[in-house]
């Protein structure tokens, strides 16, 4: 009989991480697992080394369950995956015996662009959803993102997340169950970041919106037209006011001194291999 494939995956960082949302970090940090490459090109990523140069370690599916129980060990207020879309098809088979495994909730932390054919083959296995929604305007989703048809892709995305999460859950102030959208606010894009909110209302004005400004130019965008500023205080503060005027009534913003790249992750292999007690032989060259 053949013998089935071994699952393994490229992952660049496990670690508690305490900058996410209140009720995703809490006080002992969201348990996050940052899978390398990304089904979007945005020309302007913060984890440009992982998303796009593909840094990062081959992890074996019992290596990565030892890991989850070791950041539960820790305090970990959840699991966190981060930008695990491209590996869908193996995630089943891994949350299954992840959910027998841990007992905090499971955390699907995506771009948003994924089908929802790929979306049901999640269903009881993840606990919250934690998608980005970047982009109303497809012209801007093309140019920054590479990415075609976001609109639609992402609107059906947040709907299939909401059908099989359909009630937010906490408990102590930590989410449970439920569903959380991120949109990053762009300069010179607040009315892309209205028609992200206008949709999101159309779904489920309760739904919980993260309204983000921390953006900041990173070296791939140095010296672009709109891309090379930072955000602006007034657009940031005109986003906010378009969260209320499309009738949002839950979300979180930031303070704009968060835009900066102290709140980066550190994707520094050796504390990957350290955590996971691998030998120093075992790194991939990046």
């Amino acid at each position: 009989m053949k013998q089935p494939e071994k699952i393994t995956y490229k992952i660049a960082r496990m670690a508690l991480h305490r900058f996410e949302e209140p009720c995703i970090s809490g006080d002992r940090g969201s348990g996050t697992i940052f899978f390398s490459g990304c089904n979007l090109r945005c020309a302007f990523c913060q984890n440009h080394e992982i998303s796009a140069l593909g840094k990062g370690l081959e992890v074996d599916e019992d290596k990565l369950i030892y890991g989850m129980q070791k950041l539960e060990a820790e305090g970990a207020h959840n699991i966190n995956l981060v930008t695990p879309t491209m590996h869908v098809n193996k995630l089943i088979h891994t949350l299954q015996r992840a959910k027998k495994a841990v007992k905090v909730p499971i955390v699907w932390n995506s771009s948003g662009y994924e089908t929802v054919a790929n979306l049901k083959k999640l269903e009881g296995l993840v606990d919250v959803y934690l998608p980005d929604f970047k982009y109303s305007d497809d012209s801007l989703a093309f140019e920054y993102s590479h990415a075609k048809n976001y609109f639609e892709i992402a609107c059906a995305a947040v709907r299939e997340m909401r059908r099989q999460q359909p009630a937010d859950v906490f408990e102590d102030g930590m989410m449970q169950k439920g569903v959380i959208v991120r949109h990053l606010v762009l300069p010179n894009a607040v009315d892309n970041a209205r028609g992200v909110f206008e949709e999101i209302a159309k779904i489920d004005k309760s739904m919980y919106v993260s309204v983000m400004g921390q953006y900041f130019p990173t070296a791939q965008v140095a010296g672009h037209p709109v891309l090379g500023r930072r955000l602006e205080e007034g657009e940031y503060d005109r986003a906010i006011r378009a969260f209320f005027h499309a009738g949002l009534t839950n979300g979180f913003s930031q303070e704009l001194d968060s835009a900066t790249e102290e709140y980066v992750p550190s994707f520094d292999l050796s504390l990957l291999e350290e955590f996971l007690e691998l030998q120093k032989g075992a790194r991939t060259r990046d």
